[in-house]
């Protein structure tokens, strides 16, 4: 399963090229669930939601809530928008990386004078077309997509002014292709995104665990700071937490903003369900045990 994403400049087709690779796929993969999600599925008017700065960022995070709820390992999602600020492409890439699906852009690279002229025929038709001013706003800033960013790859172009748009275009072909392409070991043209540690699930289903883990870290932390104290800001060594517990020696004063730092990354890493290894700690004497091993690994 997959998330496209279709960008370009307003009234460049974008839609036409959605409902074509939306209906290619419902005949090739007749059991998927595709969606477009775009301004219109929402209920939002293009002009109101374009007209200023605040207005567009929210238009862009309604959209991405959408596409967030909506994305998963059973759906196609194809949003049909501007998606015209690279940073904004960047957050959805990392909405199919978190879901561990394929992702691709779609663009349709249409030339300014042809958007132009469908923006009028839109407007004559009384149909959803841009005011002028917010036009060439947006054409003015539109970034626009590199395969070199990886979050712009694969990176399919479509021309419809010059080639039309249809299920046959060449690059709704190649679109087709890959989103639905079998994939086993020997697959090297298609990339299904692999979630990281920052994304993934935390393994602990009970909210007591997480409470201790939470407690025996911080108490931790507390002697490390009081025995730094004691120093007064020299090398501190054989710290612990009392008779057979671990030691830890610091060669460098170590302030509590990077210790919370490093607690929370402890924290997190013990929590992710994709870590191999042993299970976490069940009590707080071994959460206190990893963490003093983990602060001798990462500042002694």
């Amino acid at each position: 399963m997959a998330l496209v994403v279709i960008c370009g400049q307003p009234c460049s087709g974008k839609s036409t090229a959605a409902l074509c690779l939306a209906e290619a796929l419902k005949e090739v993969e007749s059991k998927a669930a595709v969606r477009i999600i775009d301004e219109g599925s929402l209920h939002l008017d293009r002009n109101q939601s374009y007209a200023n700065m605040p207005s567009e960022k929210n238009l862009r995070g309604v959209l991405r809530s959408e596409v967030d709820r909506s994305v998963s390992k059973d759906s196609i999602i194809i949003v049909d928008s501007l998606n015209s600020i690279k940073g904004y492409r960047y957050e959805l890439w990392c909405l199919a990386r978190a879901t561990g699906i394929r992702y691709c852009v779609l663009y349709c690279d249409t030339d300014i004078e042809s958007c132009r002229t469908w923006n009028e025929e839109r407007r004559e038709k009384q149909d959803h077309a841009y005011n002028d001013e917010i036009f060439e706003d947006l054409i003015r800033r539109f970034e626009r997509p590199d395969r070199r960013n990886r979050w712009d790859t694969p990176l399919f172009e479509l021309w419809p002014s010059r080639d039309g748009i249809g299920k046959s275009s060449p690059a709704i072909s190649d679109c087709l292709t890959y989103l639905t392409k079998k994939v086993d070991s020997r697959t090297q043209d298609v990339k299904i995104l692999q979630p990281t540690i920052a994304t993934q699930n935390s393994r602990f289903s009970d909210v007591n665990s997480r409470y201790e883990l939470e407690r025996a870290t911080q108490e931790v932390l507390s002697v490390v700071m009081e025995a730094q104290a004691r120093g007064v800001g020299g090398p501190v060594s054989g710290v612990s937490l009392g008779p057979g517990s671990p030691t830890i020696s610091l060669s460098r004063p170590v302030g509590l903003p990077e210790l919370r730092r490093l607690r929370q990354t402890f924290i997190k890493l013990t929590c992710q369900s994709s870590l191999s290894g042993p299970p976490p700690p069940s009590d707080a004497e071994s959460a206190k045990r990893m963490f003093f091993d983990y602060l001798n690994r990462e500042i002694a």
